[in-house]
């Protein structure tokens, strides 16, 4: 989304020492998704022990997810398919941790509206990382980043899901997920179509 958010600077200085060495940006992108994926299954068994696991996998995930582009940045090693890859990857890592979630759900009160309620948020999140990944193979990387406030960008608002159900309120935040996520997609997607018109008009 944006690429100087706080959680870039930490990572930028963190990959530091792995320019110019046999890792690639592609590497972390891949260990990203294994830690997201590590998150997601962690959160289904929807114990505490294995909340904090998936909490601390899912925060390693998010920093690999910004290490990636910045060891390629650094490294004058960036390519398309590396953007691509990291876009899938992201709506990938940030879709199945709320399934993950309603999964967990699905054993309590919720019951099987615990997992539809999952998956309506994770439908949500894919929905805008695939907008985000057509616009910019139509009109080039980095076409459809969003300006950062703060140091915070729309995407590290996704830092609140593992703090929230580590401490056990996930309940609750696969609620509000179910309602913000859609609407968040309809926001971001709109914007994301008029900036597309915008690039077909200054193409023409």
């Amino acid at each position: 989304m944006s690429y100087n958010t706080w959680i870039h600077k930490v990572s930028r200085q963190m990959v530091k020492p792995l320019v110019d060495t046999p890792v690639t940006p592609n590497h972390l992108t891949t260990g990203r998704l294994l830690f997201g994926l590590a998150a997601a299954g962690a959160f289904a068994l929807g114990e505490t022990f294995w909340n904090w696991i998936g909490a601390l996998c899912f925060l390693l995930s998010m920093i690999l997810d910004r290490a990636d582009g910045e060891l390629a940045r650094l490294g004058g090693t960036t390519s398309r398919f590396g953007a691509y890859y990291d876009l899938a990857t992201d709506a990938i890592c940030n879709s199945v941790i709320f399934i993950g979630i309603g999964f967990a759900a699905m054993q309590g009160a919720f019951g099987t509206w615990g997992l539809l309620l999952g998956i309506i948020a994770g439908i949500s999140v894919s929905i805008i990382f695939l907008v985000i990944m057509q616009t910019e193979i139509q009109f080039g990387h980095g076409t459809a980043t969003f300006d950062h406030t703060a140091g915070f960008d729309p995407d590290d608002a996704m830092i609140i899901v593992p703090i929230v159900v580590a401490v056990g309120f996930g309940d609750y935040l696969l609620i509000a997920a179910a309602v913000c996520s859609p609407i968040a997609a309809i926001i971001i997607c709109r914007d994301l179509y008029q900036r597309r018109k915008q690039l077909l008009a200054d193409k023409s």
